[in-house]
This record gives structure tokens, sequence and C-alpha cells, in this order.
């Protein structure tokens, strides 16, 4: 079951926040559990990540993703108030605050190993341009999940497809990652046409696979693995 900023939800979108899954065990004690022996060897290993600071990743001279910062909140909640934005997600940011929580969640999620959050932002006044993440870790597969948006005025300039490039680049590069997976609505066009561009090759289609506001979507279902 996944969940969105807390909310409990059937599957993913490319937009949608995950917690971390949990991983079969066997009992070895009342209320204590223990990882089964694996039979492979895991593809990242815990401190894969977190060993080092997240890392601030230029797209251009002009262009960067970075962490999120706890001062990130107030443009944060007033591009939540996109109606494009929210069209494609489940919640919406009504306050600051509920902003500010956000973040301090998603800067968790590098420190636990189970989500890498991006702000895309102006690299000189370090203007909110949008949004990429990993989500959905699974280090032990190397596995994860890829979302974005952008704001309004960062459309139409291939500034999402490029920060997205840049962050599949560097989990299936030098991060380590095997497998991303992207997901959207049939009818996000937009959002296909981002995938497409960023070599995340079409694999098939889920029906039915997550109930946004105005009902049932069927999702098409995008992935990008590691080079040989």
């Amino acid at each position: 079951m996944l969940t969105v900023d807390g909310t409990p939800v059937p599957a993913r979108d490319h937009n949608i926040d995950e917690q971390p899954r949990i991983v079969c065990g066997r009992r070895t004690g009342v209320g204590m559990m223990s990882a089964m022996p694996s039979l492979v060897t895991p593809v990242m290993v815990p401190g894969s990540l977190n060993a080092s600071a997240q890392p601030t990743l230029p797209i251009d001279e002009d262009v960067l993703l970075r962490p999120w910062l706890p001062s990130d909140a107030a443009a944060l909640a007033r591009a939540f108030q996109d109606p494009a934005i929210q069209r494609w997600h489940l919640r919406t940011a009504d306050s600051e605050d509920e902003a500010e929580e956000w973040i301090s969640q998603w800067r968790q999620g590098w420190e636990t190993e189970t989500a890498c959050h991006w702000a895309v932002v102006d690299a000189v006044g370090s203007t909110l341009l949008g949004r990429v993440s990993l989500q959905s870790v699974i280090l032990a597969g190397g596995q994860a999940e890829i979302s974005y948006w952008t704001t309004p005025q960062a459309r139409g300039q291939g500034i999402c497809s490029r920060a997205v490039a840049q962050v599949a680049n560097w989990a299936l590069g030098e991060a380590g990652f095997n497998r991303l997976e992207l997901g959207h609505s049939t009818v996000n066009v937009a959002s296909c046409r981002i995938a497409e561009k960023t070599g995340f090759a079409l694999e098939g289609v889920r029906r039915q696979a997550l109930l946004h506001a105005d009902g049932w979507h069927d999702m098409h279902l995008h992935s990008r693995v590691r080079l040989a």
C-alpha cells in the first residue's frame, strides 16, 4: 500500500510519495523480526546513500537540483496552488506550515535511505522551479520510482526533462541503482513526453491503477535500467 504524505493510496503515480516497503522476515521472538537470509548479493547496501551528504546536481549554468531547505516552504505552498500541479496530486499544501512538514519529511528520506528529494531552482536567485524525487527506494534491489513537477514559469523551456535526466543519470550511474520506474496517468500527455525524452521505455498499461479526484486512471509504466 502506498501513501501520499501519510494518506494511503492504492497505486503509484509520477508525483506520489511512498513510505518504505516492508521486507518479509521471520519471527525470532515476541515482537521481533529479522530479515530472512538472501540468496543474492544486494545491489546497494545500507549506507550507499546516507554515508555522504545529499549531492547538489547542476543542470546547466542557470539551473540546479539541490536538497530542499526549510526556507522553501512558502514557495512550495505557492506552487501547489497551480491547477496543473493539483490535477495530478492527491493532496495539496494548504499552508506554509504544511509545506514545512513536507520538506521535513523529504529531508529525512535521505537520512533513512527511503527517498531522495531535490528542489529544482534557479542557480542565481534560488527561485523554486520544480521538484524531482526518487521514491520507494529498495536498496537491495537497486530500485526506485522517479517523480517530478515544475512551476508554471518553468514550463516550455526543457527544464523538467533536463532535471529528470540528470537525476536518472546520477541514480543509474554514480549512485548505483539498477532500475528506475516512472508512472503517470495515460491522459497525462505532458508527463509521457518527459518519460520519452529522458529514455524511460514504455513497458505497459496498469488498468485502473490510481484513483484521482476525477475517478480511476489507467497508468503508463515506464522504466530505465542501468547499462551493463
